[in-house]
Protein backbone atom coordinates (compact mmCIF):
# COMPACT_ATOMS: atom_id res chain seq x y z
CA UNK A 1 0.00 0.00 0.00
CA UNK A 2 1.21 3.34 -0.89
CA UNK A 3 0.21 7.17 0.58
CA UNK A 4 1.24 10.21 0.31
CA UNK A 5 2.32 13.19 2.56
CA UNK A 6 4.47 16.07 1.37
CA UNK A 7 7.55 17.28 2.77
CA UNK A 8 8.68 20.75 2.59
CA UNK A 9 12.62 19.30 3.38
CA UNK A 10 13.54 18.83 0.27
CA UNK A 11 14.76 20.47 -2.79
CA UNK A 12 16.88 20.11 -6.62
CA UNK A 13 19.53 17.96 -6.97
CA UNK A 14 22.78 19.64 -7.06
CA UNK A 15 24.83 19.83 -9.68
CA UNK A 16 22.85 17.63 -12.07
CA UNK A 17 23.45 14.50 -9.73
CA UNK A 18 20.66 11.33 -9.82
CA UNK A 19 20.32 9.06 -7.37
CA UNK A 20 22.83 6.11 -7.80
CA UNK A 21 22.45 5.17 -3.85
CA UNK A 22 19.24 4.26 -1.62
CA UNK A 23 20.05 4.78 1.93
CA UNK A 24 18.24 2.55 4.77
CA UNK A 25 17.43 4.26 7.92
CA UNK A 26 15.49 2.96 10.86
CA UNK A 27 13.21 6.47 13.02
CA UNK A 28 14.55 5.54 16.40
CA UNK A 29 10.80 6.93 17.36
CA UNK A 30 8.02 5.59 19.15
CA UNK A 31 5.76 5.16 16.07
CA UNK A 32 5.56 5.45 12.29
CA UNK A 33 3.02 8.31 12.79
CA UNK A 34 5.57 10.67 15.20
CA UNK A 35 8.39 10.00 12.68
CA UNK A 36 6.16 10.70 9.71
CA UNK A 37 5.07 14.18 11.68
CA UNK A 38 8.93 14.90 12.15
CA UNK A 39 9.96 13.70 8.46
CA UNK A 40 7.40 16.54 6.97
CA UNK A 41 7.89 19.24 10.12
CA UNK A 42 9.93 22.65 8.25
CA UNK A 43 11.04 23.30 11.74
CA UNK A 44 13.16 19.88 12.33
CA UNK A 45 14.46 20.38 8.51
CA UNK A 46 15.07 16.99 8.01
CA UNK A 47 13.17 14.25 5.33
CA UNK A 48 13.16 11.41 3.43
CA UNK A 49 11.47 10.38 0.38
CA UNK A 50 9.86 6.76 1.89
CA UNK A 51 8.32 5.93 4.83
CA UNK A 52 7.58 2.44 6.10
CA UNK A 53 5.38 1.15 9.14
CA UNK A 54 5.56 -1.92 11.02
CA UNK A 55 2.47 -2.84 8.53
CA UNK A 56 4.20 -2.57 5.35
CA UNK A 57 2.50 0.67 4.70
CA UNK A 58 4.33 3.22 2.25
CA UNK A 59 4.55 6.87 2.59
CA UNK A 60 6.08 8.99 0.11
CA UNK A 61 7.26 12.52 1.29
CA UNK A 62 9.76 13.33 -1.54
CA UNK A 63 9.82 12.72 -5.38
CA UNK A 64 12.39 10.31 -6.40
CA UNK A 65 13.77 13.54 -8.59
CA UNK A 66 14.42 15.71 -5.48
CA UNK A 67 16.56 16.20 -2.75
CA UNK A 68 15.19 14.82 0.84
CA UNK A 69 17.10 15.83 3.68
CA UNK A 70 18.29 12.37 4.98
CA UNK A 71 21.54 11.39 4.90
CA UNK A 72 23.62 14.11 6.33
CA UNK A 73 27.45 14.52 7.00
CA UNK A 74 29.16 11.31 5.46
CA UNK A 75 30.98 9.83 2.09
CA UNK A 76 30.93 6.61 0.28
CA UNK A 77 33.04 5.60 -2.32
CA UNK A 78 35.27 8.64 -2.02
CA UNK A 79 32.15 11.15 -3.14
CA UNK A 80 30.01 12.89 -0.28
CA UNK A 81 26.56 15.02 -0.60
CA UNK A 82 24.96 12.23 -0.89
CA UNK A 83 21.88 13.73 -0.15
CA UNK A 84 21.81 14.82 -4.33
CA UNK A 85 23.05 10.93 -4.93
CA UNK A 86 20.37 9.16 -3.31
CA UNK A 87 17.19 8.03 -2.14
CA UNK A 88 16.30 7.59 1.56
CA UNK A 89 14.12 5.28 3.02
CA UNK A 90 13.14 5.33 6.50
CA UNK A 91 11.92 2.19 8.27
CA UNK A 92 9.73 2.39 11.84
CA UNK A 93 11.98 0.86 14.24
CA UNK A 94 13.94 1.96 17.07
CA UNK A 95 16.92 0.25 16.42
CA UNK A 96 16.21 -2.70 19.36
CA UNK A 97 13.99 -4.79 17.63
CA UNK A 98 13.59 -7.43 14.52
CA UNK A 99 12.26 -5.48 11.35
CA UNK A 100 8.48 -7.01 10.58
CA UNK A 101 7.86 -9.15 7.94
CA UNK A 102 5.25 -7.56 6.51
CA UNK A 103 7.92 -3.80 6.67
CA UNK A 104 10.65 -6.00 5.05
CA UNK A 105 8.30 -7.54 1.92
CA UNK A 106 7.15 -3.64 1.40
CA UNK A 107 11.19 -2.62 1.65
CA UNK A 108 12.07 -5.51 -0.76
CA UNK A 109 8.90 -4.30 -3.42
CA UNK A 110 9.94 -0.88 -3.02
CA UNK A 111 13.52 -1.44 -4.06
CA UNK A 112 13.21 -3.23 -6.65
CA UNK A 113 11.01 -0.58 -8.29
CA UNK A 114 13.86 2.29 -7.36
CA UNK A 115 16.39 0.30 -8.80
CA UNK A 116 14.44 -0.26 -11.67
CA UNK A 117 13.98 3.32 -12.32
CA UNK A 118 17.34 4.37 -11.71
CA UNK A 119 19.40 1.87 -12.71
CA UNK A 120 21.10 1.10 -8.93
CA UNK A 121 23.12 -1.74 -8.43
CA UNK A 122 22.82 -3.81 -5.49
CA UNK A 123 26.39 -2.16 -4.48
CA UNK A 124 24.18 1.08 -4.56
CA UNK A 125 21.68 -0.27 -1.46
CA UNK A 126 23.87 1.21 1.84
CA UNK A 127 23.03 1.93 5.00
CA UNK A 128 23.10 5.09 7.16
CA UNK A 129 25.82 3.63 9.30
CA UNK A 130 27.78 2.47 5.82
CA UNK A 131 27.97 6.27 4.99
CA UNK A 132 28.38 7.88 8.09
CA UNK A 133 30.32 5.58 10.48
CA UNK A 134 31.09 6.53 14.02
CA UNK A 135 27.68 9.23 13.63
CA UNK A 136 25.17 6.54 12.79
CA UNK A 137 24.28 3.31 13.93
CA UNK A 138 20.92 2.65 11.80
CA UNK A 139 19.74 0.08 10.22
CA UNK A 140 21.26 -1.48 13.11
CA UNK A 141 22.18 -4.86 13.76
CA UNK A 142 18.52 -6.27 13.52
CA UNK A 143 18.48 -5.41 9.71
CA UNK A 144 18.28 -8.75 7.82
CA UNK A 145 20.89 -7.44 5.21
CA UNK A 146 21.37 -10.96 4.37
CA UNK A 147 17.94 -11.49 3.13
CA UNK A 148 18.71 -8.27 0.66
CA UNK A 149 21.47 -9.80 -0.97
CA UNK A 150 20.20 -13.44 -1.28
CA UNK A 151 17.29 -11.26 -3.56
CA UNK A 152 19.98 -9.70 -5.47
CA UNK A 153 18.80 -6.45 -3.64
CA UNK A 154 22.18 -5.36 -1.91
CA UNK A 155 25.49 -6.38 -2.80
CA UNK A 156 27.64 -9.52 -1.71
CA UNK A 157 30.72 -9.24 -0.24
CA UNK A 158 32.64 -12.64 0.67
CA UNK A 159 35.87 -14.25 0.39
CA UNK A 160 37.59 -17.05 1.76
CA UNK A 161 39.66 -16.62 4.67
CA UNK A 162 41.70 -13.77 6.20
CA UNK A 163 45.28 -12.33 6.57
CA UNK A 164 47.46 -14.17 9.06
CA UNK A 165 48.17 -10.60 11.05
CA UNK A 166 45.10 -8.44 10.86
CA UNK A 167 46.07 -4.89 11.21
CA UNK A 168 44.33 -1.43 10.95
CA UNK A 169 45.88 -0.23 8.27
CA UNK A 170 45.38 -3.13 5.82
CA UNK A 171 41.71 -3.40 6.73
CA UNK A 172 41.50 0.43 6.20
CA UNK A 173 42.51 -0.05 2.74
CA UNK A 174 40.22 -3.07 2.33
CA UNK A 175 37.38 -1.80 3.59
CA UNK A 176 37.98 1.75 1.48
CA UNK A 177 38.00 -0.32 -1.48
CA UNK A 178 34.31 -1.78 -0.37
CA UNK A 179 33.17 1.79 -0.35
CA UNK A 180 33.88 2.65 3.28
CA UNK A 181 36.02 5.93 2.44
CA UNK A 182 34.74 8.53 5.18
CA UNK A 183 37.43 9.70 7.47
CA UNK A 184 37.05 8.22 10.92
CA UNK A 185 39.50 6.49 13.46
CA UNK A 186 39.77 2.76 13.20
CA UNK A 187 37.38 2.18 15.95
CA UNK A 188 34.35 3.58 14.32
CA UNK A 189 35.27 2.16 10.71
CA UNK A 190 35.21 -1.46 12.14
CA UNK A 191 31.85 -0.79 14.01
CA UNK A 192 30.12 0.08 10.69
CA UNK A 193 31.61 -2.81 8.75
CA UNK A 194 30.62 -5.14 11.79
CA UNK A 195 27.21 -3.51 11.86
CA UNK A 196 26.73 -4.42 8.18
CA UNK A 197 28.38 -8.09 7.77
CA UNK A 198 28.80 -9.27 11.33
CA UNK A 199 26.46 -7.47 13.90
CA UNK A 200 27.20 -10.01 16.67
CA UNK A 201 30.88 -9.76 16.48
CA UNK A 202 32.95 -8.12 19.50
CA UNK A 203 36.63 -7.56 20.22
CA UNK A 204 39.52 -6.72 18.38
CA UNK A 205 40.17 -6.79 14.62
CA UNK A 206 40.36 -10.42 13.62
CA UNK A 207 40.68 -12.06 10.28
CA UNK A 208 37.15 -12.70 9.88
CA UNK A 209 36.54 -8.90 9.78
CA UNK A 210 38.39 -8.80 6.12
CA UNK A 211 36.17 -11.36 4.69
CA UNK A 212 32.85 -9.95 3.98
CA UNK A 213 34.42 -7.19 2.35
CA UNK A 214 35.76 -9.84 -1.03
CA UNK A 215 39.05 -8.37 -1.88
CA UNK A 216 41.64 -10.65 -0.76
CA UNK A 217 44.13 -9.77 -3.01
CA UNK A 218 44.50 -6.55 -0.50
CA UNK A 219 45.48 -8.26 2.11
CA UNK A 220 48.73 -10.18 0.29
Amino acid sequence: MLQRRNSPNCGPRRDGLTPELIVIHYTAMESAQAALDRLCDPEVEVSAHYLIDAQGVVTQMVEEADRAWHAGAGEWCGVDDINSRSIGIELDNRGTHPFSAMQMDALEALLRGIMDRWSITPEGVIGHSDMAPGRKSDPGPYFDWARLERQGLAGKGGCDGGPQDPNPDSFRKVAQQAGYTADVNDEALLAAVRLRYRPNARGPLGAQDYTPLGHAALWT
